[in-house]
Parts: C-alpha cells; sequence; structure tokens
C-alpha cells in the first residue's frame, strides 16, 4: 500500500476518538454543574420540609406532655408545700415547748430575782435621793436631792477614812492573793506525786473556814480592845517583825512599806482562805494550755523563764481576768479587813436618819468597786501590735477621704443640676 493512501485514514480516527472524549469530558462537567446547583435547592428544600415538620408536629407533641406533667406535679407541689408547712408548725411547737419548758424552770429564779434583788435595788436608788426616817407608821421619805452625796464627801467624818482604808486593804490584798495563788497553782501542776492530796490541803480552809466559822475565829482575838489597837497601829505594827533582818531593811527604808507588809503577815490565814478557789482556776487554766507548745519552745531553746512569761502567763490572761474581778468582790464582802462593808452595815442598822446614807454609801461604793474592776479589764485586755495599729489608722483615714470625695461629688452634681435648671442647659 501507498503511504498517501494511509495517512488521510489514520488522522480521522484519532479525530474520532478525541471528539469523543472531549464530548464525554463536556457532558461530565455539565452534569457536575447541574448536580452542585441542584444541590443547595434540594438541601434548601429539606431543612425547609423539617422545619415545617417541626413547627407543626412538635409543639403539639411538646405542649401535650407538658400539660400531662403539669397536671400530675401540681398535687406533689401542693403535698410538699403542706408537708413543709407541717414541719414548720411541728418546728414551731417544739421550740416553743422548749421555751416554755425552759422559762418554767427559770421562774424560780426570776422571781426571787426581782423581788430580792431588783426591787431593793430600785429603791436604794431611791433611798439615796431621800431623807429617810423611822416613825410610827413606818418610813417617812424626804427629796433632798443629793445632798447625801454632798454629806459623805464634806459632812461625814466616817466615809472619806473608810473609803481610803477599802483602796489602802483591796489593791495590795487583790495583788498578794492573785500572785500567791499563781505560784501555788503553778507549783502544784509541776508536782506529780500527792498532787490531789496538795489540792485537797489548800482547798480545805474554804470548805472548813466558812463565813459564820471565820467570824467568830476573828472576833475571838479580842474586839473589847480593838479601838486601842487601831490608835497606836502606826507606832507598833512593826514590833513583832523588828527581830527580822529584812523587816529592818524595809523598815529603815520605808515605814509605811513596813507597816504594809506587817499587817499582810497578820493576815496571812485570811489570805490563804481567799487563795483556795483561785488556785483551783488556775490550776484549770494551766491544764488546758497544749503541751506541744512548750515541747516547740524548748526545742526553740527557750529556757522555763521565758516559757513562764512568754507562754503560761499570756495563755492565762482569761483566767486571770477572772480571778481577779472574783477576788476584788470576795474581799470587798469581807467586813473585817473592808472597814466601808462595815460602814454601810452600822448605817443601814441605824433607823432614824442611817437608810438615806447606808443607799448613798452603797452606790458610791459600788461606782468605786466597778471602777476598779474597769481598770482591771483594760490591765488583762490583749494590746494589738504596733503595725496593725498603724494598718488600722491607715484605713480609717482612706474611708474618711472616701467619704469626703463622695460628699464632693455629691454636691458637685447638685450645684451642675442647679446650673441647669437656671441657665437651661
Amino acid at each position: 500500500m501507498d503511504e498517501n493512501q494511509l495517512t488521510p485514514k489514520q488522522p480521522t480516527q484519532m479525530d474520532d476518538a478525541v471528539e469523543k472524549v472531549v464530548d464525554s469530558s463536556v457532558e461530565n462537567v455539565v452534569e457536575t454543574v447541574a448536580q452542585e446547583q441542584e444541590a443547595p435547592v434540594a438541601v434548601e428544600e429539606a431543612v425547609v420540609e423539617e422545619a415545617a415538620a417541626e413547627v407543626v408536629e412538635e409543639p403539639v407533641v411538646e405542649t401535650a406532655e407538658e400539660t400531662v406533667e403539669e397536671v400530675a406535679e401540681e398535687p406533689v407541689k401542693e403535698a410538699a408545700v403542706a408537708e413543709k408547712k407541717e414541719k414548720k408548725k411541728k418546728m414551731r411547737t417544739y421550740q416553743q415547748r422548749q421555751d416554755r419548758n425552759g422559762y418554767m424552770f427559770m421562774a424560780p429564779w426570776i422571781l426571787g430575782f426581782a423581788i430580792f434583788t431588783l426591787f431593793p435595788f430600785v429603791m436604794t436608788i431611791i433611798l439615796s435621793f431621800n431623807a429617810v426616817s423611822s416613825t410610827a407608821w413606818g418610813y417617812q421619805m424626804e427629796f433632798i436631792g443629793v445632798k447625801n452625796y454632798i454629806n459623805a464627801f464634806v459632812g461625814n467624818q466616817e466615809f472619806l477614812p473608810a473609803l481610803l482604808g477599802y483602796l489602802r486593804m483591796i489593791i495590795p490584798y487583790t495583788f498578794i492573793v492573785v500572785v500567791l495563788s499563781f505560784i501555788i497553782a503553778y507549783l502544784l501542776n509541776k508536782i506529780n506525786v500527792g498532787k490531789g492530796l496538795l489540792r485537797t490541803i489548800y482547798f480545805l480552809p474554804v470548805i472548813i473556814m466558812s463565813g459564820p466559822v471565820m467570824q467568830q475565829l476573828l472576833t475571838a482575838q479580842g474586839k473589847g480592845d480593838a479601838a486601842s489597837a487601831a490608835a497606836t497601829a502606826a507606832k507598833t505594827t512593826t514590833n513583832a517583825y523588828s527581830n527580822i533582818f529584812i523587816m529592818q531593811i524595809i523598815d529603815s527604808y520605808s515605814r509605811p512599806l513596813a507597816n504594809g507588809l506587817a499587817g499582810i503577815f497578820d493576815w496571812l490565814s485570811v489570805i490563804l482562805w481567799f487563795t483556795g478557789i483561785p488556785i483551783v482556776l488556775f490550776i484549770n487554766g494551766l491544764q488546758k494550755i497544749n503541751p506541744s507548745i512548750y515541747e516547740a519552745a524548748k526545742i526553740d531553746s527557750a529556757n522555763a523563764w521565758q516559757i513562764m512569761w512568754k507562754i503560761t502567763i499570756p495563755m492565762l490572761k482569761g483566767v486571770g481576768l477572772i480571778i481577779t474581778v472574783f477576788t476584788v468582790i470576795q474581799l470587798g464582802m469581807f467586813d473585817a479587813i473592808n472597814p466601808m462593808y462595815e460602814l454601810i452595815e452600822e448605817k443601814t442598822g441605824d433607823l432614824s436618819s442611817g437608810l438615806g446614807f447606808a443607799a448613798t454609801y452603797a452606790w458610791i461604793y459600788s461606782f468605786i468597786a466597778l471602777l476598779l474592776i474597769g481598770f482591771i479589764f483594760l490591765l488583762f485586755k490583749d494590746r494589738t501590735p504596733k503595725d496593725i495599729k498603724a494598718r488600722k489608722k491607715q484605713e480609717k483615714k482612706l474611708k474618711k477621704l472616701e467619704k469626703y470625695q463622695k460628699r464632693r461629688l455629691k454636691s458637685q452634681k447638685r450645684h451642675e443640676a442647679k446650673e441647669a435648671k437656671l441657665y437651661g442647659k
């Protein structure tokens, strides 16, 4: 075959093949484009159909279910509310019963307090402003204002010496009782053998030497020569202890101090009598201190003196406050060493003109005792560190500045509002 016959046939077959491939590819492209254009429309139609079905079907089902649940839950809620109300009523009735029982148990004490304490308390205030005299028809009161208080300090020669004697007695005796009871309690707490026996021995005077017994013992010492002994007390007080070398040194340095110490030695039995209850309270406070604190202090190389001053005494401040207040009150109620209490008793027994003065003396004495107790509270009060005090002062200053700024802002707003009203801004 010639080459001229073969060459025209080959291009025609290849052209047919190319055309077929091109046609198939074009058809595929057109189909994909059509599918891509139709797909979002189908998706949108499906979404719309689903939303319409939800809108049509779901609310009906949900509302039906909700109504059924609400109808079923309403009685349950009502029953729960009713149960809560019943429980509250029961609790109220239980609390009311408890309160009623408590008031019934306290009724005798409340009645006794109202009759024997509150009524005399109010009557004492009234009597202190009246001149009371005893007549055939009973007591006659005449209002005189504050004349009883003026006469107590100015016109009476018994009140001021008795008041000064009370102050001279209460301050050193309270100090000695508290310090001595702390020392004895501290030593008893360190002892392991015979601790209970020693505590009993120190507490026995409180049980045996009760008020009447102690009064009889003191009156047996000789009331007959009490006046002469009081007149020469300043000269002869230290004679019984003049042979003691320490007392001679103290006497040469200060005679009043030596006389005071001699008086304390004379009343040493009374002082030991008053240390019974404070010793027990101090031992109780010492036993409540955690031993691990002492162990930590010993690990930090603290000696016994530092432990006592830095740990023991600061942790016994609360107990010391109670013991000091108790000692002041207990010493004040003992007429053998408290001339003020004895004077009030004498004026109370004087029915002719003594009830008004007795009430006045009692109120002045009570006021002085309250001042001493207030001083004791200040003495045992916890001191805040200096850095905390400075921080609190700064906080107070900042609060004041904030308040001042708020006031300025308020005044500025008021001024602006006034200007706006005046000028129409």
